[in-house]
């Protein structure tokens, strides 16, 4: 899964701490590892997300979906978007923190 990263996302990700980015990496890992599923499967659409990322649509922002990769101090969320790169599905991440990222997801 080719993923790819906004200006912004670069920017809020340097503010993270060192656990903060460890907790979202393993995000990132349990996502690729069920769209390698499902792509092994020969499935259409969108793989099954690990419910435990809680990823889903966020509203008002079309287009846009959000990862939560913590829950607990700190509150970690990152949102993303499907892209097209070479002809092939990408994710592009836009942001990372916590609620304040969807002023402007």
């Amino acid at each position: 899964m080719r993923q790819l990263q906004t200006r912004s996302f670069r920017a809020d990700y340097r503010q993270l701490d060192e656990r903060e980015r460890e907790l979202f990496r393993d995000a990132v890992v349990a996502m690729r590892d069920a769209y390698l599923g499902h792509r092994a499967a020969g499935a259409a659409g969108s793989p099954a997300w690990p419910q435990r990322l809680r990823i889903k649509r966020v509203r008002g922002a079309a287009g846009i979906f959000e990862l939560t990769w913590s829950f607990a101090g700190p509150d970690g969320r990152a949102t993303f978007e499907y892209v097209s790169v070479d002809g092939e599905i990408a994710i592009r991440w836009r942001r990372i923190g916590g609620h304040r990222i969807f002023r402007d997801p």
